[in-house]
């Protein structure tokens, strides 16, 4: 018999008053129950309207929902499913990009927030500034209908101020390090090139908050489709999975101090989000990505498969042992609390969260993830091989082959360049040297210092594989 298809309940549905751009799995994972579960504390309309900026997929899954959806929890002892119903609906820029602007620009919505990845910000990751020749920007620049999250914002702020409204709060959700100063400073160079005047009323009146959002949420398959239908007896077309874990730290700096009640229900609203931002970013996301590029090219398919391994599990433990020196603890945290329950995060085996998916876009990942803290290491006179050796994993993996000469299916802006400088040179020392003249990645006073430690870590993998590289620098035995 078929399970019938998940529907909204009856429950007042609140009025819209956030417009959320990037609506994927991990703002219906975080995003989303963090506001709904605000509203049912505090009350007030904070209805999400979610915007797709690209594919009209997750809309034609959730409308026949009524645009609620399943979240499950993944704990090592069991699953725990809930129905979300904080959206109020989504719309898909490409097919309708006027009808996005005419939203943001509604008086009622008083944050516009983001999870765009970092590729969505359409800038410089090695700068951290505006790429006026990414095409999205060119086009934006051109053009009053957006196609970029950036311009959005832009034409939208534009719009809100020609009404004399005021304007809404950019609420950045992504992992891009003291992520509201970098997209203030994105925002108003793009609004600039527009209009001036436009740029110098933002400055004065928008605001950026900071924000470090932690929950590790894997892609959904259809086996998991599958599953939440047993789980729940219902059908469900666009349900999330993610961990127990959650952590929201929000900079309280809102136009108007306009917000849900989101400290009520676990968000920590503080006045400096920098020491959370740089240790989980260099801590959690430096090492996720480790894990994926090296666990990828040593057969191992997630990161709960690969902690699993105990010579990977031990260069983990190596790897946080070379960060947290250029890791400043926020107040009341202990470094090592921190990394021990990461370490129990990433081994929880109900989360399939695939080392391929996490290894995506990694040359916008790279500069906020790895690289800031390989510079402070230098700086410090530290060596850091086990960077070094990730780094080298990364720039092996984004030449398409794996070690047993399979292709890599690589998923990044700047995959077919990467492979195509990968190809010109034929040794590793070659491919590290061509590798890091990249500047989108790499910075140039960066480079040639990486080159040296880079190189020898890139012979040792190319030499012997990622696992038993792994293995020496953690230590272990390279045996299976």
């Amino acid at each position: 018999m078929t399970a019938p298809r998940l529907t909204r309940s009856n429950a007042p549905r609140p009025a819209t008053g956030i417009v959320h751009l990037g609506l994927g799995a991990f703002a219906r994972a975080f995003v989303c129950p963090f506001v709904a579960e605000a509203m049912a504390a505090s009350g007030g309309d904070w209805g999400i309207l979610g915007v797709s900026l690209q594919s009209a997929r997750t809309r034609d899954a959730l409308a026949p929902q009524g645009w609620a959806y399943t979240a499950v929890t993944l704990g090592p002892d069991g699953s725990d499913a809930r129905m979300i119903e904080a959206l109020t609906g989504v719309l898909v820029a490409p097919e309708d990009p006027q009808a996005v602007l005419a939203a943001m620009a509604d008086p009622a919505v008083r944050i516009v927030s983001l999870t765009v990845t970092e590729k969505g910000y359409c800038h410089n990751p090695a700068t951290g500034l505006l790429n006026p020749d990414h095409p999205d920007i060119a086009h934006d620049l051109m053009h009053p209908l957006p196609v970029s999250a950036p311009g959005f914002i832009v034409r939208a702020l534009a719009l809100r101020h020609r009404a004399g409204l005021a304007p809404f709060t950019v609420l950045t959700c992504d992992n891009l390090p003291e992520n509201g100063r970098l997209v203030r400073a994105i925002v108003t160079d793009l609004a600039r090139r527009i209009d001036p005047a436009l740029a110098d009323w933002i400055v004065a009146n928008c605001r950026f908050p900071a924000t470090m959002v932690d929950r590790i949420t894997p892609a959904t398959t259809s086996a998991d489709i599958a599953m939440v239908e047993r789980l729940t007896g219902h059908q469900d077309a666009a349900p999330v999975l993610h961990e127990p874990f959650r952590q929201w730290v929000i900079e309280d700096d809102f136009v108007a101090g306009a917000r849900p009640d989101l400290g009520a229900v676990g968000a920590q609203l503080v006045g400096d989000v920098t020491a959370f931002e740089h240790m989980k970013l260099r801590m959690l996301n430096g090492t996720h990505s480790a894990l994926a590029y090296l666990g990828y090219l040593g057969g191992h398919e997630t990161i709960a498969d690969t902690v699993a391994d105990p010579a990977y599990a031990a260069f983990v433990q190596r790897l946080w042992a070379e960060i947290m020196p250029a890791v400043t603890a926020p107040p009341a945290v202990r470094l090592t609390d921190y990394a021990a329950a990461l370490a129990t995060r990433y081994a929880n085996p109900a989360i399939r969260h695939r080392t391929w998916q996490i290894a995506m876009d990694g040359s916008q990942k790279l500069p906020q993830r790895l690289l800031g803290t390989l510079t402070a290491a230098l700086d410090a006179g530290r060596p850091a091989p086990g960077l070094c050796l990730v780094v080298a994993g990364w720039m092996r993996y984004v030449g398409g082959i794996d070690e047993a000469g399979r292709p890599i299916e690589v998923k990044d802006p700047l995959a077919a360049r990467l492979r195509a400088v990968s190809d010109s040179a034929a040794t590793p020392a070659g491919k590290v040297a061509a590798l890091l003249g990249v500047t989108e990645v790499f910075p140039t006073a960066l480079a040639p210092r990486l080159r040296a430690p880079v190189t020898q870590a890139a012979e040792l993998l190319w030499a012997q594989g990622a696992r038993a590289a792994v293995a020496r620098l953690a230590g272990q035995s390279s045996a299976a």
